[in-house]
């Protein structure tokens, strides 16, 4: 199963690390990053699927900052 939603995506392709020392991360992540936020990244996926990428900026940022507020620095 392939992981990624629109071919040249930048958002969904992004390389997702955990936090490293110094960033400003306190909260190391909690599960793996394709385990993280659910919901916002469905509704992420779902909206690039039926509208486009430059169509769903505000999902797409929605579902970065849940990623930052597991501990994920992306």
């Amino acid at each position: 199963m392939g992981n990624t939603v629109a071919k040249g995506s930048s958002e969904v392709s992004a390389v997702i690390t955990s936090a490293a020392p110094g960033t400003g991360a306190t909260e190391k992540p909690k599960c793996k990053a394709c385990c993280a936020c659910p919901e916002t990244k469905k509704a992420r996926d779902q909206c690039i699927m039926e509208n486009g990428e430059e169509n769903c900026a505000k999902l797409i940022e929605a579902h970065k900052q849940c990623m930052r507020d597991q501990g994920f620095n992306i």
